[in-house]
């Protein structure tokens, strides 16, 4: 069950809050307790952008069994305005229109149903601009 991680991971799942170091600047999503470039352990707390482009993608044709009624479906790495590299789903679109350099906007979305009182889990994805 992933209740406990997934509530502790709201501030980056619904608001995309990320923590950027105070010695270096450096930007870390998740949030992370110590810089691994300059091994600081203050941060404040960043909003990012959510716009972005693809910078590579595959489509998956047999998913795990929780979003096997979904597929075929397109996933990708996806650049963030500030730099930043997340993975998400690629969502609202013909899975043809899905190429490298498109630009993208993260919406906030249902990711899945958890356990069987139905925990709705709620995070980002991508839609094409």
């Amino acid at each position: 069950m992933i209740s406990p991680r997934y509530f502790r991971e709201i501030p980056q799942r619904y608001r995309l809050e990320a923590g950027k170091c105070k010695q270096c600047d450096s930007i870390f999503f998740p949030p992370r307790l110590v810089c691994s470039k300059c091994k600081s352990n203050e941060f404040e707390t960043v909003r990012l952008q959510d716009e972005g482009k693809i910078l590579t993608y595959t489509i998956i044709r047999v998913g795990p069994d929780k979003f096997s009624k979904e597929t075929p479906y397109a996933v990708g790495i996806v650049e963030l305005k500030d730099g930043l590299k997340l993975t998400t789903q690629i969502v609202d679109t013909d899975l043809e229109k899905v190429q490298i350099g498109k630009k993208v906007k993260l919406v906030f979305r249902k990711i899945q149903d958890e356990g069987k009182w139905g925990l709705h889990c709620y995070g980002y994805k991508a839609v094409l601009v």
